[in-house]
């Protein structure tokens, strides 16, 4: 019984926790200027589509411009 009491000791003394690289609070604030950063770029891109217009009438399946195949 003794000797099962020394290793429960042992063994709960080299469980320690890695320090962290940041502190808590900067794993959900990298996350969250990721998702902003993201979002912006997508958000640019918002038009793209009115820009060109021969390409936007093609897309619903209007005739196309060019006479060939």
């Amino acid at each position: 019984m003794v000797g099962m009491s020394i290793l429960n000791v042992l063994a709960e003394e080299a469980h320690e926790l890695a320090p962290l690289v940041l502190p808590i609070w900067g794993f959900p604030l990298i996350a969250a200027a990721f998702f902003v950063v993201t979002g912006l770029i997508t958000w640019s891109f918002r038009d793209v589509a009115h820009r060109f217009p021969d390409k936007a009438d093609t897309a619903d399946g209007g005739e196309h411009s060019h006479t060939g195949h």
